[in-house]
């Protein structure tokens, strides 16, 4: 049988409770789904690396898939990539199932894979912008931190977002840095911006929120050198000996 004082626990107990439910509700509701201080970070990162005229920098891409049998897996590949506006790129391809470098030199785009010494070469739009958008669309060529080279990334990174957050401070490869979360339709992606000095990202990652296993893609970013010993030979490709010259296959 309950007694008076057990009744009387439960609903102070109860009424706390609520109380505190209500605090919990009362916070939440004042969170907005677009944080200005995230939009901004965003923004300054960008702004900062599109002004940038030359820069390169290691980034090691994690790419999650799953097996038939429902396994997940996940693939590695690093890239050490060179980048010289308003035309010019190198990107070093290194891992078991990517052996390439990218070459771009504002005329004309050139895959090579030195492991079996064959190169494909193919006339290439003039701008940075114009190559990353024709490799992706006409050759199947994309590399997953392409979107934070375009020299004006902001409206591309903020297109459709429906929510920004600033989710807290963490350190990565020893930089203490500000972890961002952007959501659009379809897609999720989070940033890690040091929270002092240059804005240049160190982790980023994309998820497709479109699939059931929310699959992503996981760059760490390392070795940021804003004026890096590179000419214009630097993104010119000249064949090896014996290196044997065949065709994209294009996609479209």
């Amino acid at each position: 049988m309950v007694n008076m004082k057990q009744i009387v626990q439960f609903t102070g107990f109860l009424t706390l409770m609520l109380v505190i439910s209500g605090l919990v509700v009362a916070q939440s509701a004042k969170t907005p789904p677009i944080n200005p201080e995230a939009v901004n970070r965003l923004r300054a990162m960008a702004d900062y690396i599109g002004g940038l005229k030359q820069f390169s920098a290691t980034v090691v891409n994690m790419r999650e898939d799953t097996l038939e049998s429902g396994h997940r897996v996940d693939f590695q590949v690093a890239t050490k990539l060179i980048v010289s506006r308003p035309n010019k790129i190198k990107a070093e391809r290194m891992g078991y199932q990517a052996d390439q470098v990218f070459y771009y030199n504002g005329d004309s785009l050139t895959l090579y894979r030195p492991s079996h010494n064959v190169y494909a070469t193919v006339a290439a739009p003039t701008t940075i912008e114009g190559v990353i958008d024709f490799a992706r669309d006409s050759l199947g060529i994309d590399y997953p931190v392409s979107d934070l080279v375009y020299s004006n990334a902001f409206p591309l990174l903020i297109q459709d977002v429906n929510v920004a957050l600033v989710i807290g401070k963490e350190v990565i490869g020893g930089v203490k840095c500000d972890h961002l979360l952007f959501s659009r339709p379809g897609v999720d992606f989070q940033v890690w911006i040091p929270d002092s000095g240059a804005p240049l990202p160190r982790k980023y990652i994309v998820t497709d929120t479109g699939t059931p296993e929310l699959l992503s893609i996981t760059s760490l970013i390392s070795d940021w050198n804003t004026a890096p010993a590179a000419t214009d030979v630097t993104f010119t490709f000249v064949p090896p000996k014996g290196a044997k010259a065949i065709e994209f296959l294009r996609i479209k």
